[in-house]
This record gives structure tokens, C-alpha cells and sequence, in this order.
């Protein structure tokens, strides 16, 4: 999901900044440019952390800043079909709950969560079982595997993620919890 890596890109160095061409100075330009956004080979760019090597600077007619070509070292989140994520329920709706898993969030259908009716409470941003009694809602931690994915890569904010929980060692922490400590129980009559 999150990877480090080695990128190269062209920055663009403002006229009024040309005499302290920096390591510092790139960095800052390359975030500017780069962070938020998604690329089809690493997907979404969450940080430029190091600059590796500014290469010689070229001028362009008509352009009046000076094009640097960086290697640099950058945090990206590829979230990858199959995953299993870990994950906080960030908002809930009447048709399931929406999971933080780094810079996006991933839907987590009514019908994904569990095999019993849950029926969504409003009032309490929940989503609940009559029959076990259980409850999932917003804070809570979830891990759920991912089964869909459609990248926006020109709006990464609309970039879709869908998760399943009804899959053995998925579901929220504390249900997995409960489920082992009675099986340990069991396990030890």
C-alpha cells in the first residue's frame, strides 16, 4: 500500500529564486507540485521526502524560470486489489460505512459487513444488529480486504475504493477480539 521510491521529475525555479538553487528549495517546489496527485505507475504521491540529485538547469524560450531535472526519493499509496487494510470508519450512511485507509477512504457496504440485517441509526452514526446485538460505527477500527478500485487520476478525491468484511479475520477489531478469546476458551476445556 504505502511505498517509498525512487522518482525523477522537472521542476520549474522562479526567477527570484535562482540564486540559492537548493536541495531544500526543490523539495519544496517538487511537494507543490506533486503532492495529492496520482500517478498511473505509483500511484498517489503522499510526500516528496528526498531530494537524491539536481541535475543541470535549462532555460526555455519564452519561459522565464529555470527547469531542473530531480531524482528524488517520495512516500506513495498504491492500494493494491486483494489488500488487506486496516482502517477507521470515518462516516456512516444508510448503505454502509466509509473507511479512512490513508488518503482515500474505501466504502464498506451494508451487505460486505456481516451476514445479519444491520440496520443504520442516524442519531448514533451507526450501523446495528438486532439479532447479536452488535454495532459498527464512526472511530471504530476495521479491517476489511479491498475488492474494487477505480482511480481518479485527475481528481484522486473521487477515486473509488470498495472493501468487504465477511471474509474469515475481517471485520471490526473488537468483534475479532471477541472471537478469538472464545475460541481460546473453547480451546482450552
Amino acid at each position: 500500500m504505502y511505498k517509498r521510491v525512487r522518482l525523477r521529475d522537472t521542476v520549474e525555479v522562479p526567477p527570484r529564486f535562482l540564486a540559492d538553487v537548493s536541495d531544500q528549495l526543490v523539495k519544496e517546489l517538487l511537494q507543490d507540485k506533486l503532492e495529492g496527485r496520482v500517478d498511473e505507475d505509483v500511484g498517489s504521491i503522499v510526500s516528496v521526502v528526498d531530494v537524491v540529485d539536481i541535475g543541470d538547469g535549462s532555460v526555455l524560450p519564452g519561459q522565464p524560470g529555470v527547469f531542473y531535472n530531480a531524482t528524488f526519493d517520495a512516500l506513495t499509496f498504491d492500494p493494491q486489489m486483494q489488500e488487506v487494510v486496516d482502517g477507521e470508519i470515518v462516516e456512516v450512511v444508510n448503505f454502509g460505512a466509509f473507511v479512512g485507509i490513508g488518503p482515500v477512504d474505501g466504502l464498506l457496504h451494508v451487505s460486505q459487513i456481516s451476514d445479519e440485517y444491520l440496520a443504520f441509526d442516524e442519531e448514533g452514526q451507526q450501523l446495528a444488529s438486532r439479532e447479536s446485538n452488535q454495532a459498527i460505527g464512526v472511530g471504530d477500527a476495521v479491517r476489511a480486504r479491498i475488492v474494487t478500485k477505480s482511480i481518479d487520476e485527475r481528481n484522486p478525491r473521487d477515486s473509488k475504493i470498495g472493501l468487504t468484511a465477511k471474509q474469515p479475520g475481517l471485520g471490526k477489531h473488537g468483534w475479532l477480539k471477541k472471537k478469538r478469546e472464545q475460541e481460546e476458551a473453547t480451546a482450552g476445556e
